[in-house]
């Protein structure tokens, strides 16, 4: 029963999100169809370093979704502080964290957020401690490698 729920929700976010996406991102589900799964295209935010981007973002959903928070990887190299730069695309967003997150929270909100954090990076919440400096004592020299970064890779 608890699949049943399970997958009672997870189309029920699907279809809100793919009615009315957060801006600069389109949802998608996997190649194989797996509700579980879903692909993200974020076009990077004009206000941001990574404008002209578009980055690949994956989405897996638990199969305790939504009373455990969903997995956010990027499948695109960005160079960001709260992305982490080996081969996982591990994301620092606080409210996917097992004790932020909460089955009443919204995933579109989650992906309404990760657009925020590539126009204005949390800092203080970074996964890549060097570029989180680099972004605080030389925003010049950030902007110069994430916009490189941005044109090689996405």
């Amino acid at each position: 029963m608890a699949g049943t729920s399970n997958t009672k929700r997870i189309a029920k976010d699907f279809k809100e999100i793919s009615n009315d996406p957060p801006l600069d991102m389109n949802v998608q589900l996997g190649t194989d169809g797996d509700m579980h799964k879903w692909v993200v295209t974020v076009n990077g935010p004009k206000e941001s370093p990574y404008a002209g981007g578009h980055f690949v973002v994956q989405v897996t959903l638990p199969p305790n979704y939504p009373f455990k928070p969903p997995i956010i990887s990027w499948q695109t190299k960005i160079y960001h502080p709260n992305v982490s730069n080996d081969d996982k695309g591990t994301m620092c967003l606080g409210m996917l964290r097992d004790g932020e997150w909460k089955p009443s929270s919204k995933l579109s909100n989650a992906l309404g957020y990760i657009r925020q954090l590539m126009i204005e990076p949390d800092v203080d919440d970074a996964i890549e401690q060097s570029i989180a400096r680099e972004y605080k004592e030389d925003r010049k020299e950030f902007v110069k490698k994430a916009k490189k970064w941005t044109k090689d890779y996405a």
